[in-house]
């Protein structure tokens, strides 16, 4: 039986589903959707192929893991109680939770943390299996832990520690749970169908993740030869101690982890960012912050490949392009805002062009960042918007 893709698309936006149904053919896509949004009104929503192995298709109600679009909504959040005069970017996280303070830690802002400059984007000392799924256990740990460099110096990503200081200072601003908060203040007025900690009755829903398998002599990006080279390094470090954090389980699906265990579709990434691409998520100087550069650096510390981020969310990452190299990139126009998450997905708004896109999958690639899969559905979805303007 051949590929059936579902759902519908709107005049002048067929190259997008072009493009989705050119991942199924030629680029081995196993189960997808990819939903966009544009000056408030859904002119792509699409959903094909299998939501496992056993050839179970994927529905319109199908969601999987998104990794660190995650850290997306989990920034929404922030700015969100720092709109609401609830969290001061500018502050230092000690402020509002004292323990943070340890070592060298007392003078690092909310600011820092969402740069990705605060130096705590590991864990040295081993934790245990599971204890990622402990809350208070993680945030008595990171509090604890010393920076890898000093604060504010540089900037490295910080794969899950990200999670847990913000869900924390999140926690502690509103006095709520990250996910609840996240439910309650971002996806739900959204009408998103996304989760940073899934009801066990909506487990059934769930794609489980397909890993990616190397062909012989594959290679890897930076981040990933120096995390296989260097087992006590800070790359191997982020991406193999975080205390079971990883993995499809239905324990996992449950946590509340900030940095990278969020559940959703297309859909409910293209409508988190709804609000925010037509500027009425906050106000206009809050906005402003959502855009504007905040951190660049030739080479992250952690992903050694140029990044940029505004507070919390990535921006456009020409890396292919400007470097000349096949560093993985972020093809966002300039203005737009956003996260990717581990193995191909993607949301992002985009205020200049009034637009806000999601794209998840469940056969992850091999890319830190966007790999071909993601990238051409982003330059379709511009050009529609383009031509559409």
């Amino acid at each position: 039986m051949g590929l059936e893709i579902q759902g519908s698309v709107a005049s002048g936006w067929e190259p997008v589903k072009d493009r989705f149904e050119y991942n199924f053919e030629h680029l081995g896509e196993l189960g997808a959707s990819v939903c966009v949004l544009f000056e408030g009104e859904m002119v792509v929503d699409l959903w094909a192929g299998d939501r496992d192995l056993e050839g179970n298709p994927w529905l319109e109600d199908t969601i999987a893991v998104v990794n660190s679009c995650t850290k997306g909504g989990v920034a929404l959040a922030c700015h969100l109680l720092a709109d609401r005069g609830l969290l001061d970017f500018d502050a230092p996280v000690a402020e509002i939770w004292p323990e943070f303070a340890q070592g060298s830690k007392s003078e690092i802002t909310t600011r820092m943390m969402l740069n990705h400059t605060t130096g705590v984007a590991a864990f040295r000392e081993e934790i245990p299996d599971g204890a990622a799924l402990d809350w208070d256990y993680m945030c008595d740990r990171v509090a604890a832990e010393e920076p890898w460099w000093e604060p504010g110096t540089r900037n490295g990503y910080h794969l899950m520690s990200f999670g847990w200081v913000a869900g924390e200072l999140v926690r502690r601003a509103s006095g709520k749970s990250l996910g609840t908060f996240f439910r309650e203040e971002v996806a739900g007025p959204a009408d998103a169908d996304f989760w940073i900690g899934l009801p066990s009755e909506e487990h059934h829903r769930v794609s489980p993740l397909q890993q990616f398998r190397p062909a012989p002599n594959e290679e890897f990006s930076s981040f990933t030869r120096a995390f296989i080279s260097q087992p006590d390094g800070l790359q191997a470090r982020a991406w193999r101690n975080r205390g079971g954090a990883k993995g499809d389980s239905p324990s996992v699906w449950s946590a509340e982890l900030g940095g990278g265990g969020g559940i959703a579709n297309a859909r409910g990434l293209a409508r988190i960012y709804r609000a925010p691409s037509l500027g009425n998520f906050v106000a206009e100087k809050q906005q402003e912050r959502m855009c504007s550069v905040s951190v660049a650096t030739e080479k992250d510390a952690m992903l050694l490949l140029p990044t940029r981020f505004s507070e919390g969310f990535m921006l456009r990452m020409s890396n292919r392009v400007s470097a000349h190299t096949d560093d993985d990139s972020v093809n966002i126009r300039e203005g737009a805002f956003g996260h990717v998450g581990a193995g191909g997905s993607i949301g992002f708004a985009d205020p200049r062009h009034g637009m806000s896109m999601g794209y998840v999958m469940n056969q992850m690639g091999k890319s830190v960042l966007l790999d071909e899969r993601g990238e051409g559905l982003v330059e379709a979805a511009y050009q529609c918007a383009d031509r559409n303007s």
